[in-house]
């Protein structure tokens, strides 16, 4: 259910996106129900009525059932009279005033997840522009559910992860590359809980150490320290994060300040003998 909620969430925001970046006056969305071939139309902005709140749209069937069919974009300038989609939706759509619509299906892993729609009240056709905006919003919410489905792969495997032997490098190297990766994923994850989730994660990869007191570091402080620690320039930290190289070295040097760290090496070996890292 939280996936399915966390889902909903990442395509109301980009219905949002959506008509701020081209101006329809209509979008609406929803994702594929588990086990179903049909998407359950349950975001909606811009709308007068509530003919569309919760339709079920079967895979093949109208617009949006077209695009989920061919896991690709689709657009009609009058709905209710084109000749290339069925009309088994038809009264939903006029009780809310559509003419021309566009459908762009969510592909996740080749699967579709679920199809944002944009539409106009009158009947004309919806140009490059806008049909690039909406692949664009559906884009967005892809790489969302990815970060999060690979958040709770990493997730299930660390919670598999038994503290290695200190003796045993090869078996550290695998959960301080888990604990690198859940620290890169965590701020990208909108869902509070499975963000939340992540980080007790990264806490119990770190509990071999025994924890220093006095060692408090800023969470996008560790962040950098496990992008270091992992061999990343602040170039290449910066590009994992999400952020400047200039915001990643100011993190760093805030960072190496509080270990009383002189070098980027020993603020990383400081940072492990503090607990702060695996």
């Amino acid at each position: 259910m939280r996936a399915n909620a966390s889902g909903a969430a990442e395509i109301r925001g980009a219905l949002v996106r959506l008509r701020r970046a081209t101006g329809l006056p209509v979008a609406f969305g929803g994702l594929v129900e588990p086990g179903r071939p049909r998407v359950r139309i349950s975001e909606l902005t811009g709308t007068t009525t509530l003919a569309l709140r919760a339709l079920a749209v079967s895979s093949g069937n109208g617009l949006g059932g077209k695009a989920v069919a061919l896991a690709r974009p689709c657009a009609v300038t009058d709905y209710s009279l084109s000749p290339r989609i069925s009309h088994e939706y038809d009264v939903p759509v006029a009780a809310e005033g559509l003419r021309s619509v566009l459908a762009v299906p969510v592909v996740v892993r080749r699967r579709v997840r679920g199809v944002l729609y944009g539409a106009l009240r009158t009947a004309q056709p919806l140009g490059d522009r806008t049909l690039s905006a909406a692949v664009e919003a559906a884009r967005d919410v892809e790489q969302a559910l990815v970060a999060e489905e690979q958040a709770r792969d990493l997730l299930t495997a660390s919670r598999a992860a038994a503290a290695p032997d200190p003796a045993d490098g090869v078996a550290w190297e695998q959960v301080r590359e888990a604990h690198a990766a859940l620290r890169a994923l965590a701020p990208r994850i909108s869902d509070p809980g499975l963000r939340a989730e992540l980080l007790k994660a990264c806490g119990l990869l770190t509990t071999a150490a025994t924890p220093v007191a006095g060692v408090s570091l800023a969470p996008r402080e560790i962040d950098v320290l496990t992008c270091v620690a992992a061999g990343a320039t602040n170039a290449a930290a910066a590009t994992r994060l999400g952020l400047s190289p200039e915001t990643v070295k100011s993190y760093l040097r805030a960072a190496m300040r509080k270990l009383g760290a002189h070098t980027r090496g020993e603020a990383v070996a400081t940072a492990r003998r503090a607990g702060v890292l695996p």
